[in-house]
């Protein structure tokens, strides 16, 4: 499925919580570390910043995809925080 028509799924956040975060994010100067949740995630789990300039460039590139978001919530924490250890340095 691309992820052209993957939907974000509603109430999920785990891409605004597994990740590190290296580039400044608007209030986390230094970025944030993975596990952290990101403080421009709203309460309904939603990126304030999606959209606009501000939003880090590696956030603009996560796509959602069934390789990213599983199933579900639970599945793309599980998911995502296991590419975050993979790919740690």
């Amino acid at each position: 499925m691309s992820s052209d028509v993957f939907p974000c799924r509603s109430g999920c956040g785990a891409c605004c919580i597994a990740p590190s975060i290296a580039s400044p994010i608007p209030g986390m100067p230094n970025g944030k570390p993975a596990g952290v949740r990101c403080v421009q995630l709203d309460d309904a789990m939603r990126c304030r910043l999606f959209g606009r300039p501000e939003r880090p460039a590696f956030c603009i590139r996560l796509r959602p995809g069934p390789d990213m978001c599983g199933r579900d919530r639970d599945e793309a924490m599980s998911l995502l925080s296991a590419l975050e250890t993979a790919t740690q340095p």
